[in-house]
């Protein structure tokens, strides 16, 4: 099954004027809970996500709340292995919840959507604190404009984004709408 036709019948990929979390501004949003509402499609998911990692030693899945709790733990479910999830204080990402991760241990690190990395960094920097390992990083989706090594996903999207002096769709005066998580 094609992922990224998946995410579009189930209205994940979303067309507009997007104000971005990183501030920059787009025609077209991905709305990962529009698919993730749906376990089936999570379970598949996670299931595909999985096998991208088969044969790695890992000992734990970590993910960020909100987007990633659901697909790190069905991905974890998958290999039989511990799921958690860390989650924004103050503006900072942590663990809580008395979730450990223990030094030696090999993490992978699971993510709905990868655009800029910040989480995905905050996350390592989490796993690194605790002496940890990171052996892989697993998005459903990849949007961001740089290749990197340490990051696999199902889908690798190419979403064309603007600063708001250089919109185009600004320029046409259409209406911006803020549909990020942050």
């Amino acid at each position: 099954m094609d992922i990224l036709e998946m995410l579009k019948e189930k209205g994940a990929v979303l067309e507009g004027h997007f104000l971005l979390s990183s501030g920059l501004h787009s025609k077209t949003y991905i709305q990962m809970a529009k698919i993730l509402q749906w376990p089936e499609d999570v379970s598949f998911l996670g299931e595909r996500l999985a096998r991208l990692f088969l044969g790695k030693n890992i000992d734990v899945v970590l993910s960020p709340a909100i987007g990633g709790i659901t697909i790190g733990y069905e991905t974890a479910r998958y290999i039989k292995k511990r799921a958690i999830f860390a989650e924004r204080r103050d503006g900072k990402m942590g663990l809580f919840r008395n979730f450990e991760i223990k030094a030696g241990e090999c993490v992978l690190i699971v993510e709905d959507v990868f655009t800029t990395g910040g989480t995905v960094n905050e996350m390592v920097e989490i796993v690194e604190e605790c002496g940890g390992n990171v052996v892989g990083i697993g998005v459903l989706v990849d949007r961001s404009k740089e290749k990197r090594d340490d990051v696999s996903s199902l889908v690798k999207i190419d979403i064309e984004v603007w600063k708001g002096e250089e919109c185009p769709l600004c320029k046409e005066s259409i209406p911006i709408i803020k549909p990020g998580s942050r």
